[in-house]
């Protein structure tokens, strides 16, 4: 599968098919919560915090990949990521763009 932000694949003469998209919510536990909330204090990167982002992020991606292959698509253009807040323990990562199938 190939995944594109952009809007045109070199080489490559597509339809689209249609919109795609994969989500994970992920949460801390309570032993995160009180170790990154020390590190607020003296300032820096929270580590645990961006490794959960990154695992909510991978696995975003491998849902809208599975979107994708069930619809038929050779590739994912016009690829997006967006986050928020569900609680203030969890986050929402969606990963989103366009299927389209080679011709």
């Amino acid at each position: 599968m190939i995944l594109s932000t952009t809007e045109k694949i070199p080489g490559k003469d597509y339809e689209v098919i249609g919109l795609v998209r994969g989500n994970c919510v992920q949460s801390t536990n309570i032993v995160k919560d009180i170790t990154q909330g020390l590190k607020t204090i003296v300032g820096g990167e929270l580590k645990a915090y961006t490794e959960i982002m990154e695992t909510a992020r991978v696995t975003a991606t491998e849902r809208l990949i599975e979107h994708a292959t069930s619809m038929g698509a050779d590739a994912v253009i016009m690829l997006r990521y967006d986050n928020g807040s569900v609680t203030t323990a969890s986050a929402e990562v969606l990963c989103f763009g366009t299927a389209v199938k080679f011709i």
